[in-house]
């Protein structure tokens, strides 16, 4: 059974930086392009970083693009978003996802606020 589970959301002030973590379980995880995706209230679900699985190429959408990093550590299956220079654009609930399987995880939330 394929599981998905989020971690390291919080409140933190604009300017800071967190480090989102998604432990995975019940597949092979090295095998699998990951991403990760956003929703903010009221706004469609976006797609923010997608890493391949085999060499590590990185896709960024553009409001994210030099702010963010995705990362993945497959001894550990465990995908990364590092997040600085957070904006409070950027407050959203986080997910991972993995490709090819419908399910999502329960997302970790983050509030970016003074």
């Amino acid at each position: 059974q394929v599981q998905l589970v989020e971690s390291g959301g919080g409140l933190v002030q604009p300017g800071g930086s967190l480090r989102l973590s998604c432990a995975t379980s019940g597949f092979p995880f090295s095998n699998y392009a990951m991403t990760w995706y956003r929703q903010a209230p009221g706004k469609e679900r976006e797609r923010v970083a997608t890493i391949t699985n085999s060499d590590d190429i990185t896709w960024y959408a553009d409001p994210v693009k030099g702010r963010f990093t995705i990362s993945r550590d497959n001894a550990r299956n465990t995908l990364y978003l590092q997040m600085n220079s957070l904006k409070p654009e950027d407050t959203a609930v986080y997910y991972c996802k993995r490709t090819n399987y419908p399910g999502w995880g329960q997302g970790t939330q983050v509030t970016v606020s003074s």
